[in-house]
């Protein structure tokens, strides 16, 4: 059976941390918490399960403290658990044995994170996997028989664990003023974070997420050190923040970006959006009707489905065309029910 260290970084979760702790903290071999400046109660509720309570000074990064208490651990394996996390009695059982039956060499385990939707983050489906569980020495091993070099691909295990998620609030704001204050520290966001800066904003943003954004996107969109997938999200991005603002020739410059390599859903739902707003019905539910069946979601899966139908039943209502709204509603049925 192998041994586990539970990993935590908390902030004011007094609310949740009892609940999570409660339904994981038994299956661990060592707890430890390191809070990164409550002002609640939790680190009184951390002291109930583990004496292994840290301080660390929160500097603006989520890794740096993260890299830090996985430092503390010692077990062989890691669990990076946070506070609003649940474990359900049936996945408790699986994790046992996981535990028990997990092969020596595999170093990574991945568990499904569910009831992502509910809560407006940046993912577009309300399961997937994310690795939860880390070997905390990583075994080095030579293969191939001629040319030998070390395996340098971590050996991936896909679990049928269910982590069910139930935070208290959407960290929705709270990233995106995190990823602002980053960008104007003068720091260039990775391929990774600038979709997900973009992901974040269509998902979650308001008026003044996509304000303060803009610029920030806007050089994204004129960077050619950029690739063309974050061209896309860039002029996503301003074609939203333009539209908001009424700056037509912003609007336009950034939607005729992307439609002159490929449109994309987000890019026709901002026209349909532009054109519903300009009361042209008939133009908006050309883009409504093009997000939805001649173009795919590069961010925001909901622009090629919801988003584009709901579009679609204004737009015909307005039009006094009560069939083809009643069309359009019973594909948005079925699309809910996909979903």
């Amino acid at each position: 059976m192998i041994t586990v260290s539970l990993c935590m970084i908390v902030k004011d979760e007094a609310e949740v941390l009892g609940r999570c702790l409660d339904s994981i903290g038994d299956l661990a071999d060592e707890i430890i918490i390191v809070d990164t400046g409550s002002r609640d109660g939790t680190k009184e509720i951390a002291g109930r399960y583990t004496e292994k309570v840290y301080d660390f000074a929160w500097v603006d990064d989520f890794s740096a403290a993260r890299n830090y208490v996985f430092s503390l651990a010692t077990m062989e394996y890691i669990y990076s658990a946070d506070a609003d996390e649940v474990l359900s009695p049936e996945n408790r059982e699986r994790f046992r044995l996981l535990k028990e039956t997990l092969l020596p060499e595999i170093e990574i385990v991945q568990m499904k994170y569910s009831n992502q939707l509910q809560f407006g983050t940046v993912y577009n489906f309300d399961e997937e996997y994310r690795p939860k569980l880390f070997k905390r020495k990583r075994d080095f091993v030579w293969e191939d028989p001629i040319h030998e070099a070390v395996r340098l691909t971590p050996v991936v295990y896909d679990s049928d664990i269910v982590i069910t998620h139930l935070p208290k609030e959407g960290h929705g704001k709270r990233d995106l003023a995190c990823f602002y204050r980053h960008c104007k520290q003068g720091r260039r966001l990775s391929k990774r974070l600038h979709g997900l800066y973009a992901r974040e904003l269509l998902l979650a943003g308001d008026e003044e997420d996509f304000r303060q954004a803009a610029e920030i996107f806007a050089a994204s969109a004129a960077d050619e050190g950029r690739d063309e997938e974050e061209l896309v999200q860039a002029c996503c991005v301003v074609a939203r923040a333009a539209r908001l603002a009424k700056d037509t020739v912003a609007f336009f410059k950034h939607t005729s970006k992307v439609i002159a390599q490929e449109a994309c859903s987000e890019i026709c739902c901002e026209l349909g959006h532009f054109y519903e707003e300009e009361q042209d019905w008939a133009e908006a539910a050309v883009w409504y009707y093009n997000a939805v069946y001649e173009t795919r979601p590069v961010l925001d899966i909901r622009t090629g489905a919801e988003e584009g139908l709901e579009g679609l039943i204004r737009c015909y209502e307005e039009m006094g065309c009560p069939e083809q709204a009643e069309i359009y509603r019973g594909e948005l049925l079925k699309s809910e029910g996909r979903r």
